[in-house]
C-alpha cells in the first residue's frame, strides 16, 4: 500500500507540493514545541527516544561526540544536557528501543524545512550515504571492530 501511494505521489508532483504546503505548518505546530524539532525534513524522532538529534550543536545524527561531559552535558553548550544522553534515556521507554542503534542517513539539507511526513511517503527522506557497505545498526560496526 505504501509503495503504491509513493508511486502515485511521485507521479503527481503538484499534489505532493500541495501536501507539503498543507502539512508543513501542522508538523511545525506539533513537533517544534513538543520535541524541539528543527524541521530537517528527515524525521528520526521515533528512533531517538522522541528527542530531535538536530538539537545537537554539532548536528550529530548517529550518537554523541567524544565531548560529553561527566555530568552528561554538552561540550559546546555546557548548560544543555547532551541530546544523545536524553535520546538514549527516552528510547528505553518504547517497545521499539532497539531502533536507537539504527544508523541514520546523513542530513539532506536541500529538504530542510519541508514536511517530513510527505518525505516519508515519497521516500525522499531515504538518502543514502554512498558508502560501499551499508550497515543497519551501529552495533554491527562495534561488534565487527571489537573482535
Amino acid at each position: 500500500m505504501i509503495l503504491a501511494l509513493r508511486q502515485f505521489l511521485l507521479k503527481h508532483p503538484r499534489l505532493t507540493s500541495f501536501l507539503d504546503r498543507v502539512l508543513r505548518p501542522v508538523e511545525h505546530i506539533v513537533k517544534v514545541p513538543l520535541f524541539d524539532c528543527h524541521m530537517c525534513g528527515q524525521c528520526v524522532l521515533h528512533s531517538t527516544g522522541m528527542v530531535c538529534p538536530m538539537a545537537c550543536p554539532k548536528n550529530l545524527r548517529n550518537g554523541p561526540c567524544g565531548g560529553v561531559r561527566l555530568n552528561n552535558h554538552c561540550e559546546v553548550k555546557p548548560e544543555m544536557q547532551c541530546v544523545w544522553v536524553r535520546a538514549y534515556t527516552g528510547s528505553k521507554r518504547f517497545w521499539w528501543a532497539h531502533e536507537f542503534h539504527d544508523l541514520r542517513p546523513p542530513v539532506d539539507w536541500s529538504i530542510q524545512g519541508s514536511a517530513s511526513w510527505v518525505n516519508v511517503l515519497t521516500g525522499r527522506d531515504q538518502i543514502k550515504s554512498g558508502c560501499a557497505v551499508e550497515r543497519k545498526s551501529a552495533l554491527d560496526v562495534v561488534t565487527k571492530h571489537a573482535n
